[in-house]
């Protein structure tokens, strides 16, 4: 069993399989590549291109459309929550350059100032309704103006990617910075986002397994308040909604990245719902955890 682990797309990447360590170098510049295509700190991706260009229809490569297609996925998925087009709102947020390698403000000092919580809302423009992809004819189609944002899902995108090119191996798991792609079974632990601790264990057999968190990047703005990297589409402001985390189980990576990221959004009695028919993981504000375990598991009273 070969396990590799090195740094891309701002966070860690992993790849565990029962293949040669050459197999794992060839994964590892497939990724790479990935991210800095897709990137929005690095002027020259294509991403940034296409946020960039005048038209209002661009020509684009079949990776960029399939990001984009990615995230308009997600947004129609979780009725738009999980919004490709806030990506402004990221930016007037504080979120303007990479914060890798940036020390993180500690989530508990801005929980203990952070606003009333209440759930997110979708957008009532649905900007990303107005984003098209023509895979025919390669190009992407958006109001001029309109910026894309494909970090969440694109992890989940290029671990299932990833996935299906190590279609050979009979055991793969594949780690995008949370956003996990496995093949066969597998045990995979929940970490609290206060503490750190292991706080569950989730037995799946393939699919994919995502954690949304308020830890993973906080930071103090220059008027003094807290923000992070997860929006509420209906204020354009970052999301308080009662949970710091949310672990969620999906038929790819990216459905469960999806899943995560609207339970996280919805807040905690809609986040049960959320990750009911496949079970998750649930952290409230105040440290507790809840498991929500699939109909088939539950015990009646």
């Amino acid at each position: 069993m070969h396990d590799t682990t090195f740094s891309s797309m701002g966070s860690d990447v992993r790849l565990l399989f029962d293949g040669p360590a050459e197999i794992a170098d060839r994964e590892r510049l497939f990724v790479e590549d990935f991210a800095a295509r897709l990137s929005r700190f690095i002027p020259g991706s294509e991403l940034c291109a296409l946020n960039a260009d005048p038209r209002d229809e661009v020509p684009a490569s079949r990776l960029l459309r399939a990001a984009v297609g990615a995230g308009l996925w997600a947004a129609e998925r979780s009725g738009g929550l999980v919004d490709p087009t806030m990506l402004d709102a990221v930016e007037r947020a504080g979120y303007r350059d990479s914060l890798k390698g940036v020390t993180a403000t500690p989530l508990a000092d801005a929980l203990k100032h952070a606003p009333a919580r209440h759930p997110a809302s979708s957008n009532p423009a649905a900007t990303w309704k107005a984003v098209f992809v023509d895979d025919a004819a390669a190009t992407i189609r958006r109001p001029p103006g309109v910026r894309i944002d494909t970090g969440g899902t694109g992890k989940g995108l290029c671990a299932d990617a990833v996935a299906h090119r190590l279609g050979g191996f009979r055991r793969v798991v594949v780690d995008c910075g949370g956003d996990i792609a496995v093949r066969g079974t597998w045990e995979i632990e929940v970490e609290h986002p206060l503490t750190g601790e292991h706080v569950h264990t989730l037995r799946v057999s393939g699919g994919g397994v995502a954690t949304s968190g308020l830890n993973v990047r906080v930071w103090r703005r220059a008027d003094g308040s807290y923000a992070h990297h997860l929006l509420d589409p209906g204020t354009g402001e970052p999301a308080w909604t009662g949970l710091v985390g949310a672990t969620a189980i999906g038929a790819s990576a990216l459905e469960a990245e999806t899943l995560s990221k609207l339970a996280l959004l919805s807040g905690p009695g809609a986040a049960r719902r959320v990750l009911a028919p496949l079970g998750g993981v649930l952290v409230h504000d105040d440290g507790d955890v809840e498991i929500v375990a699939p109909p088939r598991l539950k015990v009646a009273a």
